[in-house]
């Protein structure tokens, strides 16, 4: 069984994960099929500064379907055992299907607008 956690807004993938709608998380069988999925409320504010990646852990995500997200967040996201792939778009049910079909790939490319302690992103 794997759990994937994709951050959400009205059915699609947001493109920052730290201020989306909510989190929608994917159950996955041992066949390799979708056996079920729920929502977790996002927490307000910035992702890299809120317990989200903890919080995904202790309910036994494994994998983080992102469009985009700052080096901070990457970091505790990896640091909680979170593998990331960012630069995913569309309707969470199709980037599911297609990262269980092997057709995603991390983007590489972060949040730039991520800086010292006090910032702000606006990247939506």
């Amino acid at each position: 069984m794997k759990k994937i956690a994709l951050p959400t807004r009205n059915g699609m993938i947001d493109d920052h994960f730290g201020h989306c709608e909510f989190y929608t998380i994917v159950t996955v069988g041992g066949d390799g099929r979708i056996s079920g999925s729920e929502t977790m409320p996002s927490p307000q504010g910035c992702g890299c500064k809120s317990n989200i990646a903890a919080r995904l852990s202790q309910d036994g995500v494994t994998v983080m379907l992102a469009g985009n997200m700052g080096q901070g967040a990457l970091d505790k996201l990896g640091a909680s055992g979170i593998e990331v792939i960012r630069g995913c778009h569309g309707a969470v049910a199709d980037v599911v299907e297609a990262y269980l079909a092997g057709r995603l790939h991390d983007s590489g490319m972060g949040c730039s607008h991520h800086g010292g302690e006090g910032h702000q992103c606006h990247n939506r």
